[in-house]
């Protein structure tokens, strides 16, 4: 297949360029061009997503059987996609995210389940309802907290800057909220498994790990993949509504219970995730954090202090 990629250099991207291109499809990327390609000689076509006239402009010509578009997030941001694309590709696979559910006394969550019209996230699930209406031939995927080398959202790294410091680490409520992880490497290879697959079209389906960890249990674990005893770790409690932060970050989770069932994904996409929790940390302490110097960088603990303090 001859398959759009946008973005490709960050994160999942990366992941997913890699794969698709070892499986013998050709691969072009839609970027700024910010970042090197993750495939040297690998065609790249430089523009703008968020100026729609650019984006038409740059890609009026191209033809694809397939898109993947891994960083739309409102729903202007991918219509100009389908506008160009609609009667023309065999299959449009749209990175959403579980954060556009609700919150729910029952857990965990399954496709579904009713959104959060207030949600952070609304952009994406307005963009699955029109992909749905202009009867796009699409996949959805949902992912909880993506984790891996190259991520630029600190999650694990937040708790390896304080467990290679010997660092106490504040955890908001009594530690046990259950969260959910998915490895990068596992999110691009059930991505790639919708090619082709009849049963995805037209389907959401929620991707993580296939188990769920309390936030102590988390911290644990990130000791194990670090290599400290996490008998050692001090983890500290504390009450998130008796503190004012602003927009300054305590934690890097939402403090919820915030987990989903998998199965759907594992029965239709013949997908199970490969990482469990530790390799999949450890993968990530050994081939980004220590290989980029983070554990030598000065880092910023006066929100940590502040907390300590009280």
């Amino acid at each position: 297949m001859r398959i759009l990629m946008m973005g490709g250099t960050r994160f999942i991207g990366v992941y997913l360029t890699r794969l698709l291109y070892h499986q013998d499809h050709e691969v072009v990327l839609f970027n700024r061009g910010n970042r090197p390609a993750p495939i040297e000689g690998i065609e790249q076509i430089q523009g703008d997503r968020t100026d729609a006239d650019d984006l038409k402009a740059k890609l009026a010509a191209q033809s694809f059987d397939a898109i993947f578009d891994n960083n739309g997030r409102e729903l202007s941001d991918t219509q100009p996609l389908v506008e160009l694309f609609q009667d023309k590709i065999q299959h449009f696979v749209y990175v959403s995210s579980a954060g556009v559910y609700l919150k729910s006394d029952q857990m965990p969550h399954v496709e579904g389940d009713p959104v959060d019209p207030n949600s952070r996230h609304k952009g994406k699930f307005e963009t699955e309802q029109y992909l749905q209406e202009q009867g796009v031939p699409f996949t959805s995927v949902r992912p909880v907290y993506i984790y891996g080398p190259q991520n630029y959202n600190d999650l694990e790294a937040w708790f390896f800057d304080r467990i290679v410091r010997d660092r106490p680490i504040p955890i908001p409520g009594n530690g046990l909220h259950l969260t959910q992880f998915g490895h990068v490497q596992d999110l691009a290879a059930a991505m790639a498994a919708v090619l082709g697959n009849r049963r995805a079209v037209g389907q959401i389906y929620n991707l993580s790990g296939d188990r769920s960890v309390t936030f102590d249990g988390l911290a644990r674990a990130c000791a194990v993949a670090a290599g400290k005893d996490p008998d050692t770790l001090k983890l500290v409690h504390y009450d998130p509504k008796a503190f004012d932060f602003g927009k300054r970050k305590a934690f890097p989770l939402r403090v919820q219970h915030f987990f989903t069932d998998i199965h759907k994904a594992q029965k239709d996409l013949y997908w199970q995730p490969e990482f469990d929790l530790i390799s999949g940390l450890r993968d990530s302490f050994e081939n980004d954090y220590l290989s980029t110097g983070r554990d030598k960088v000065e880092v910023d603990f006066s929100v940590d202090d502040e907390i300590l303090k009280r």
